[in-house]
């Protein structure tokens, strides 16, 4: 995979159905996660910390406040959530709203936090780090929790870490770096949770959408927020643009996959230190929208854990 082909013109979806689901006026919004067992989905605020549930159908919402921020979160098979918080890694109880502190990396480097992650098929929970003291800084690293807790950073040298999502057979992991602006492919070996032959699958520029993160179809295609563009990208699996959806927000986080169809994509946007002349323009941003597109999603695993 590689960026060879991005002259070829994606097509502009300015007819998809979008559809505001939350005017949440959320400061950073992120993370949904689609429970197909409630039809319902899960979200995070990271800034105003807490974690929150919409029924799209009811409009219904629950929110749990945590102590810190929140990077993200992944559903856990025996009930509840693990979640990144800035520091390390946590399980968290719903009825309770009780945290235990389950790993954290051996070093913190100063001015950073954990950010994007997302359970691999197998029941893996992945989560990188990212500089937020300057966003320039090639501190960030990627992280492995194994389900007996353990921790195995897998990639160093990232400036923001971004954009997991796998490929409908568990093959292939997606990842990003949103400030250097690249998309990576890595062959997947779910039996040992590894990756290797990583390739850059695209080098999106400023104005087509800065990666954010993302999701992954049936069909192998990989659709990535646009953050700094105010769309939502849909990347074939040799590199090519595909389609382009724009969205009623400033600047669009994550996707993912829902509904009874899995035709559905969510996602997720922020409104933490827009100007108000964007805000104006875009007084939904920090909503939570809803894409209708033709192909279906690909389930997220659930962490064993």
């Amino acid at each position: 995979m590689n960026g060879s082909r991005h002259d070829t013109a994606p097509s502009r979806s300015a007819g998809a159905e979008v559809s505001c689901v939350l005017d949440a006026k959320a400061e950073l919004a992120e993370c949904p996660v689609w429970s197909a067992d409630e039809q319902a989905l899960y979200w995070v605020d990271i800034l105003a910390p807490a974690l929150h549930r919409l029924d799209p159908a009811t409009g219904e919402t629950m929110t749990w406040t945590m102590p810190k921020r929140i990077g993200s979160f992944g559903l856990r098979r025996s009930g509840g959530a693990v979640v990144a918080l800035a520091d390390g890694f946590y399980l968290f109880d719903f009825g309770t709203g009780t945290l235990s502190l389950l790993a954290r990396p051996a070093e913190h480097v100063p001015g950073t936090r954990f950010n994007d992650g997302k359970t691999s098929p197998e029941g893996r929970f992945w989560a990188g780090t990212m500089d937020e003291q300057a966003l320039t800084r090639p501190v960030g690293a990627l992280y492995r929790l194994d389900p007996d807790g353990s921790l195995h950073q897998m990639v160093g040298g990232l400036i923001v870490s971004n954009g997991l999502a796998w490929s409908g057979d568990g093959r292939t992991m997606f990842h990003s770096d949103s400030k250097a602006r690249v998309i990576w492919a890595y062959d997947y070996d779910q039996e040992h949770g590894t990756i290797a032959n990583r390739r850059v699958l695209a080098r999106p520029t400023e104005e087509a959408g800065r990666p954010d993160g993302a999701a992954t179809d049936v069909d192998g295609f990989y659709w990535s927020a646009g953050i700094s563009a105010g769309v939502l990208n849909r990347w074939s699996p040799d590199g090519r643009l595909d389609r382009t959806i724009p969205l009623p927000c400033s600047n669009p986080t994550m996707p993912c996959f829902g509904g009874p169809d899995m035709k559905t994509i969510f996602v997720t946007s922020l409104r933490h230190d827009l100007p108000a002349d964007v805000l104006a323009a875009k007084p939904l941003s920090g909503g939570i929208f809803a894409v209708r597109v033709d192909v279906a999603g690909v389930p997220v695993a659930r962490f064993t854990g």
